[in-house]
């Protein structure tokens, strides 16, 4: 079961999810419900003892919960009850969380609320990027599943313990850049939004992407750009090009090529600090 054929990618084709695409190869039967409720009598005929949700991207209705006599197994991307809901790995580095997780729990009606199997540690580090964490937990989360798979109907869940928070909806624009944010926030957006949405701000009515960046002491250092309609670049190389002063003002200094501070000197139109 997978979500409908939808638009994604370069030029808003419609496609198959990829679990649709990998079922197919396999030779599998699927059913692309519009809401979970219209997937119980498939799920039921289908006869399975248990069920297996990953960032489907519904709350699952009762009835559908109940067709699989061992119940569904969700896999999470946090440290519950820590950021339940729709993006925890971004929200978890824009916190500036030093930790979090995988965790297997029992679906219920409810957001992210049922009671968790198994949990899987790793720091985030620094420069951990969304791209990087979730990759992460990609990997802890396989065998962390099948362990809960082996222990459905011999081990119970426990209760989620604790104040739950929770990881909203990214939106674009909470991913803009202000110049005159601290440096350590300004990097936690970069990172966070890093493959997607992207850290952005607006250098002469165009939409700069900050992709890669770094702390150093104070200051927040651009090292990996995009400008709109072209491809990643290097920030010295940008500004070279552009012509601009440092769009972030003298707070900042750009990477030059061997990782260093870059001489300022660059002036023109552009300077957001005026």
């Amino acid at each position: 079961m997978t979500q409908p054929d939808r638009r994604r990618g370069r030029g808003g084709r419609v496609r198959p999810s990829p679990v649709r695409e990998a079922a197919a190869d396999l030779g599998l039967p699927v059913v692309t419900p519009a809401r979970g409720r219209e997937a119980v009598e498939p799920v039921r005929a289908a006869g399975a003892d248990a069920g297996v949700v990953v960032a489907f991207g519904q709350i699952l209705p009762a009835p559908l919960l109940e067709a699989a006599p061992l119940g569904f197994v969700n896999v999470h991307f946090s440290l519950l009850p820590r950021w339940r809901g729709a993006a925890p790995v971004e929200r978890a580095i824009l916190a500036g969380d030093r930790e979090t997780g995988v965790c297997t729990m029992r679906v219920v009606p409810e957001l992210d609320a049922g009671p968790v199997y198994r949990c899987s540690r790793t720091p985030i580090g620094p420069d951990d990027t969304a791209g990087d964490l979730h990759a992460r937990l990609v990997e802890l989360s396989v065998p962390l599943l099948l362990a809960t798979l082996d222990d459905l109907g011999r081990v119970e869940p426990e209760p989620q313990a604790g104040e739950p928070t929770y990881a909203e909806k990214l939106t674009v624009e909470e991913f803009r850049l202000d110049p005159g944010s601290p440096a350590a926030r300004l990097h936690r957006l970069v990172r966070a939004g890093n493959p997607r949405p992207g850290a952005w701000l607006t250098v002469d009515g165009r939409r700069l992407k900050v992709w890669r960046a770094r702390v150093d002491g104070d200051r927040f250092v651009p090292e990996t750009v995009q400008p709109e309609g072209g491809r990643p670049m290097d920030y010295a190389a940008w500004r070279a090009g552009h012509g601009a002063a440092d769009p972030f003002g003298r707070a900042v200094e750009a990477a030059g090529a061997d990782g260093g501070p870059r001489p300022r000197g660059l002036a023109g139109r552009g300077d957001a600090s005026r």
